[in-house]
């Protein structure tokens, strides 16, 4: 268990009420990795929805660049400090959609999926402003994702002269 006033510290849950976070915080539990742990692969059921409380953690996908030529991993963003991770988690098909390798030792509170989905099921209101701070999270990936294609799609043209 995890206390309210470390849940309170998180962006996440910027709008929560007291009671809302006593009934998240017997879900939140602590978890340590070391540098190079990979959590999940892009595709693996979504099993936790996490917070980062110490360390760094990339978030990236496998590029295929064609027949017998190695994938190249493209790093989607990069989660630090305070930040969140694992919508899918809470989003059909609860698989997640990006792989996460922590890149220094890291400390992470973690919130199992299926207890999580059930609680937001029962109560209702918990359960919106879950999902709002989800779609905040998933904006924000998807903001990085068009940076980076963006950036990719310029280098490309640039080869064309």
């Amino acid at each position: 268990m995890v206390a309210i006033s470390i849940l309170k510290s998180f962006a996440f849950f910027k709008d929560f009420t007291n009671d809302q976070l006593v009934k998240l915080e017997a879900l939140a539990n602590e978890e340590t990795y070391a540098a190079g742990t990979q959590l999940y692969s892009t595709g693996d059921p979504a099993r936790s929805l996490y917070l980062l409380q110490e360390g760094k953690i990339a978030l990236f996908m496998d590029n295929y660049m064609g027949p017998g030529k190695p994938p190249m991993q493209v790093t989607i963003d990069m989660i630090t400090k305070g930040e969140s991770m694992g919508w899918s988690a809470v989003v059909e098909p609860y698989l997640y959609t990006l792989s996460a390798r922590c890149l220094e030792n890291t400390k992470l509170i973690a919130f199992d999926a299926a207890r999580l989905r059930a609680m937001m099921e029962d109560d209702c209101p918990l359960g919106y402003k879950i999902m709002q701070s989800t779609a905040k999270i998933i904006a924000s990936r998807l903001t990085h994702t068009r940076i980076i294609l963006v950036g990719e799609r310029g280098l490309s043209t640039l080869t064309d002269y």
